[in-house]
């Protein structure tokens, strides 16, 4: 007999580690693991802000929340907060490389070299060092499923944030190669928001947050909790046969593609 619903989603005994997961995307889906049953572990670059919303979620879930301090942007941290994650729970069955980061600038010749590389080592070197380490021990032990968090505009760049979608694309590219590197043990797949009202939309103008909202066919953008229940759907056994897929979370407005 095929399991439930329940059973499929349900994701108690697993071990979730969520980079960005103190605010925002990362906040919520954090969250959403721990009400499906996942012990939780927070990432983020303030250690404080890991604490506190591992706090949170203990008292609203009952479920372990561990708070982690990590800048994804170097390795020796990825290294660490894997060692970390291993040493606490014996395991990690769900990756979500969450952190992101789109610094702004005037235009593309005012780019400094610094600014590129720093985003890209957040969006996306950070990224591919977790997945290889948390991949090839889930590989190693009982499986796993990875989820990147990506960005609608790695699809259609533009001249104001070309550095993140750039770094995004490769991570869109880094999860189609690593659905071949561990199946079919360990899954990995993209998730792709829109418009979403996080920190980086914070530097919009109320009227860019009202065109937006408007050009939208669910008119409005997306907010924090409307990617829980896909990164639950990932991270569970009902999605057990998505591999290398590219979700697209952007209410419609992309839909022409």
């Amino acid at each position: 007999m095929s399991r439930s619903p329940s059973e499929l989603f349900d994701l108690n005994g697993k071990v979730a580690v969520v980079t960005g997961g103190s605010r925002g995307i990362g906040h919520a889906v954090v969250e959403g693991l721990a009400a499906a049953g996942a012990d939780v572990v927070i990432a983020s670059r303030k250690l404080d802000n890991c604490r506190a919303a591992a706090a949170e979620v203990e008292r609203a879930t009952g479920r372990k929340a561990l708070a982690v301090a990590t800048n994804v942007s170097h390795w020796d941290e990825c290294d660490r907060l894997v060692d970390t994650v291993y040493d606490a729970f014996g395991a990690c069955h769900v990756l979500v490389s969450n952190a992101g980061l789109s610094p702004l600038y005037t235009d593309l010749v005012s780019v400094t070299e610094a600014l590129y590389d720093k985003t890209h080592a957040v969006n996306a070197k950070g990224p591919f060092r977790l997945a290889a380490l948390f991949g090839t021990r889930m590989h190693a032990a009982d499986g796993g499923s990875i989820i990147n968090v990506s960005t609608a505009g790695s699809l259609r760049p533009g001249v104001d944030d070309l550095p993140y979608a750039m770094a995004k694309a490769s991570l869109n590219a880094m999860t189609l190669g690593l659905a071949g590197a561990w199946a079919p043990k360990v899954r990995a797949n993209v998730v792709l928001p829109g418009a979403f009202d996080t920190d980086i939309t914070k530097a919009w103008t109320p009227e860019q947050k009202q065109h937006a909202g408007e050009a939208n066919p669910m008119r409005r953008i997306g907010r924090p909790d409307d990617l829980v229940g896909l990164c639950v759907f990932l991270a569970s056994d009902a999605s057990a046969y998505l591999n290398g897929a590219q979700i697209l979370a952007d209410g419609g407005a992309y839909r022409t593609l």
